[in-house]
């Protein structure tokens, strides 16, 4: 997406970064979790630098 979290979160977890981002939009759209979730890793991936 955006800031680079798919990608990110993608290698620490070893599996496919789209698979990660159908992961977001999935939760987002049906449980509202997406974005909050998205936004959350996206401070932790800058705080783990």
């Amino acid at each position: 997406m955006i800031l680079g979290v798919s990608g990110w979160l993608g290698n620490k977890l070893g599996i496919d970064e789209t698979i990660v981002r159908v992961a977001f939009v999935v939760g987002a759209l049906c449980f509202g979790v997406g974005v909050g979730l998205y936004l959350i890793l996206w401070i932790v991936k800058l705080l783990s630098k």
